[in-house]
Formats: C-alpha cells, structure tokens, sequence
C-alpha cells in the first residue's frame, strides 16, 4: 500500500512514557496506519533522521476564541509542537451572544485577558448567537491546528441576564435558562463549563467580570447540571484564597471544591502556582487534590514549567506608564521616546518619577510596582539571568536609569521580565512531577502585550530535560501529550499507535528551544502583541498534513473542531 504520508528514520517517543524506538510511521487518511520498517512508498515523506517523532502537545489552557478568527494557524503555539488546544478558560467566552449584544462579552474580555476590543470588533465575523451555533462556526473556519472549547460563565451569564449580569444576583429564571443554555452547549460539543471568582479579573472600569457576581450555590446549580448528563470537565479561576498565608477562607473553599467534585462527578481543574509571598500555600492545594482523590473525586492541577512572569519592554508595557512625566513620554512614538530618553534633564525627571506609587491595582499579568530585585533582563530565554538591581549596582546608577540605558543599548527592543508565581523552580519542579499536575496553562490568545508562555512546552524539554536532566524526555514528552489528551478526553490523540489521529511534532532534542520574544502589530486594527518563535523543531503535522516545516507554514489547514464527548456519542 502507498501511504498518504511517511516519516522515516526517527526516533518514536510514542507518548506513553515507555522507552524510544527507532521506526517509521506511516499515515493514512488522517490516521497513523503502521510503525515499524515501512518500505511502502508514499505522496509525502519526513527525513527524520536524528531527531525525535512525538505525538502532537496538547495545551489546556487557551483564550484563542478570538484569535481563531484572524489566525487560524494558532500562533504562537503551533510553532512549539501544540496540534491541538482548549480555549474557553476561566469563564471568558464569545457564545453565547448575540451580535448586538457583543459589548457585553468584549467588556469580560477586554481589560481580564488584554485583548484589544478594537481587534475583536474589526476582526471577528459575528455569525452566531448560541453557543451550538458558535461551534457550527468554528468548524467552518479554516484551522491549522486542532481547536476545541468551552462554554464561559461570564458569557453564559450575560446572555441570559444582560447588564443585570454585572450587578445582579440570578434569579431562579435566571438559572433554569442558564442550565438549558449549557446542557444545549454540552450536547453540541462544547468541552465543559468555565469560572472565574478571581479578584483579578475585572471589567476596563475597574468592576468585577460578570461570573464574579455569581453565588456559590449558582455555580454548585451549573455544574451540577453537567452532572446530570455525565459529560463535562468545570474548569475555575479561584477565589483568591491563596495569595496569602493562612487566608481565614482558605478551608471553606476547599470544602465546597471537594464536595463539588465528589457531589456531581464531574473533574475539577485549576491552576496551580507556588509563590514567594505565600511559600507554602501551595501545599494546602496539593492536599485538597488528594484528599478529593481519596473521597472519590476527580480533580487535577494545571502548572507551569518555569516562572509565571510579566514581559516588560518600552515596546509594550512598563511599570512607570501612568506615572506623571512617564504617561507623557510613553504617550510618544518609539523612535521619539528613544531621543528624548538620551536627554540628561529629562532622564533625572523620570528617575525621580519612577520613585512615587502608582495608585491603580495592577491585576492579572499587568505591570505592577517595579521591584528591581526581582525585575530580571531578559537577553536569553533559558536562565540565569541578572536583576536590574544587580546591573544596577555594577554600573553605580540607579535602576530606572539602568533600565533606560538597557534599552538604548539594543535600540529598545531589549525585554524585562517579572516573575509573579513559580519564583522558587525547586517547587515548580515538585508540581510539575506530582500525578494529579498537567504541564499546561499558556493563557495563549490572552494577554498577548503582557506575557508569552506559548513556550512553555519547548521549556520543558530544553530547561528541564536537556540543561537540568530532571526528567527524561520520555516522561516530558508523556506530561505534553498523552496527559493532556487524557485528561481532556481527546481519546484519539496523545499517543502513536496504530488507527490514532496523525498529530505528530518532529524535532531534535539537542536544540529545541524557544526564541526571545518579539513585538508585532499583526491583529486586526494594527493592535500589536508578543510572539515567541523556536528553533530545532523540524515538522509539526496535524491530522496527517504537514502545518509547518521549519517553522514555515506548508499553506495547508487541516486543523480540525474537536467536539465534545455527547456530540461525538450523536455524530
């Protein structure tokens, strides 16, 4: 037989954890239909010789719902081996609504997960209303890469209550229409329900996203009723509770999750974090996944495998931008702002300018209050990196000052980077090795000029399995794709074995890393954002057709909807 494709000669890491082999793996329509010495011929052949052939990553954490729409490629995250996505994290989604109701979602989304309102409003084509419709249109875009989604309480919220969303208890109407609205989302596809109740997801006037307006026993009703179809995985934004130590209603809110879980079957994800202001509450989290485990629920953590860290640059944002004199020369073009950064009266301005708090409370991945000790240099992705206090220290000026002089060095495009969780990678290790963890939680698609962790999956395999050799490539390769898959029920994906979907990442393990970040203004309306390119990946195939080879795009789209368990049982 003649194969539709053919990689020769790699080495598999089939996903599973056990050990490599060397074997060719051939596809046909879509799905790999041999491993081992193929001598067939086929219409596309992959040389893989001397690198690695793995399944597809998958990432579960995504806001692409917007981006689908101008870039169905998926970037950045197709350029780092991710075939397949979640989107519809943290209670932030475009369905259901109407088109002349799109204010209402674009309000959730606009300032939570910086996504520019002028880019959505000239780059989404509104065809839709209810969220089976909206899914009926993400299958009919074009797709690099494979997308799949859930459905968002804010956006859930506001469609059956309007404005009264954002102020307003639901009524007992109010929630029976919710439930019919997700049980129709559940039947059509969609992967789940999402929440936010996180103090750091606000509105553009400074007011809480409309699913914080939500009681407990609102979102105890939803997710119950996902319960009651058996279908569904509810993934939150918490409470809050773990920003400080010993928060009084850290036990309650452990208690509600853990009854929850067990209460309506349904899995339960979260991001988890260690951070430095709270070392050890990390731990508390760990325990409720355990403890939910043994009370016979399912549970899992979503981390990160290096710091959770805002990206600075004059190209994007500062921490001094709404400081008086600093607005004024932010406010400025670039090359304009690097020519009066030169004069010596002005630079004195600012540094003394820098040294007065900004009153407003920056939330989510925004710029907060510089501390230079934990403000690092980015001049190379993988560490060590120095602080801007530390250079500062070595020059003799200030760190404003040296921050400016940075700049002007690399002709302005020179990053900053603050960590504000996983700051100690002993812990980050601990997380990303416990069993109940999934290696994930990229925010792509969201926060696209604060932060860049669509490279959080090459991370993994340059810094923790080439440079530190804490884990083996199979066990990471394992963490990137059949984890996932599973916990996700992409029942097809994850793995390469025979009659699987043919989603594969080829690349060599001596030089895949991420690139530095970059500044473009590629969105609808010229709104710019970051993006983070890599290096040593040799192919990335999606559903048997070759996406990208080198990092170019092949012109193909093969990217499919992956519809949720009671719509593929009904297909």
């Amino acid at each position: 037989m003649a194969y539709d494709l053919l990689i020769k000669n790699g080495w598999v890491v089939d996903g599973s954890g056990l050990p490599r082999f060397r074997a060719d793996v051939g596809v046909t329509n879509g799905r790999i239909s041999a491993i081992g010495r193929l001598r067939e011929s086929a219409k596309e052949v992959i040389d893989a010789e001397g690198r690695v052939v793995a399944p597809g990553f998958v990432d579960g954490h995504t806001h692409m719902d917007a981006q689908i729409f101008w870039d169905p490629l998926g970037t950045s995250s197709c350029w780092h081996g991710i075939t397949s996505v979640v989107m519809g994290n943290c209670g932030f989604t475009l369905a259901p609504c109407a088109k002349k109701d799109r204010h209402l979602v674009i309000r959730n989304l606009e300032r939570a997960e910086d996504i520019a309102a002028e880019a959505m409003e000239a780059g989404i084509d509104w065809r839709w209303t209810t969220f089976p419709e909206f899914l009926d249109t993400l299958e009919s875009l074009p797709k690099g890469i494979n997308y799949s989604g859930y459905i968002g309480h804010s956006a859930l919220r506001t469609y059956v209550m309007g404005e009264r969303a954002f102020d307003q208890a639901a009524s007992e109407a109010d929630l029976v229409a919710m439930e019919r609205e997700l049980r129709n989302a559940l039947m059509a596809g969609a992967i789940g329900f999402t929440t936010s109740r996180s103090p750091s997801h606000e509105t553009p006037d400074g007011k809480p996203v409309a699913s914080r307006m939500a009681s407990w026993d609102e979102v105890r009703r939803l997710v119950g009723a996902m319960g009651e179809l058996n279908a569904g995985i509810f993934e939150l934004a918490g409470e809050g509770v773990d920003r400080k130590v010993d928060h009084p209603d850290l036990p309650d809110y452990h208690r509600r999750l853990k009854a929850l879980a067990v209460e309506t079957g349904r899995p339960i994800t979260f991001g988890l974090f260690t951070r430095k202001d709270a070392p050890e509450m990390w731990r508390h989290y760990v325990r409720l996944i355990e403890e939910t485990k043994a009370a016979g629920g399912r549970m899992f953590a979503q981390v990160h495998s290096r710091a959770l860290s805002v990206v600075l640059s004059f190209k994007t944002q500062l921490p001094f931008d709404r400081l008086p004199v600093w607005k004024e020369l932010r406010a400025l073009p670039l090359a304009e702002q690097q020519t009066r950064l030169r004069d010596s009266e002005l630079r004195k301005k600012l540094v003394e300018a820098a040294r007065e708090r900004d009153n407003r409370r920056a939330i989510g991945t925004e710029a907060r209050q510089a501390a230079y000790d934990w403000l690092f240099v980015m001049d190379s992705v993988d560490p060590p990196h120095k602080s801007v206090a530390e250079i500062a220290r070595e020059r003799g000026i200030d760190p404003v000052e040296a921050m400016i002089d940075l700049a002007l060095e690399r002709d302005m495009d020179r990053f900053f980077f603050q960590p504000i969780a996983n700051e100690n990678q002993e812990l980050a290790i601990e997380l990303i090795k416990h069993p109940q963890a999934v290696v994930t939680f990229s925010d792509s698609g969201a926060h696209v000029s604060q932060l860049m962790d669509s490279s959080l999956q090459t991370y993994l395999l340059s810094h923790w399995v080439r440079t530190k050799q804490a884990l083996t490539l199979e066990q990471a390769v394992r963490m990137l794709s059949f984890v996932p898959a599973s916990y996700w029920g992409f029942t097809d994906r994850g793995l390469i074995r025979e009659g699987m979907a043919a989603d594969f990442v080829v690349f060599d393990p001596d030089t895949i890393a991420a690139e530095l970040p970059e500044v473009v203004r590629d969105l609808p309306a010229g709104a710019k954002r970051l993006i983070q390119r890599t290096r040593g990946i040799a192919a990335t195939v999606v559903n048997g057709e070759i996406l990208l080879r080198d990092g170019k795009h092949t012109g193909a789209h093969p990217g499919r909807l992956l519809r949720g368990p009671l719509a593929r049982a009904t297909a």
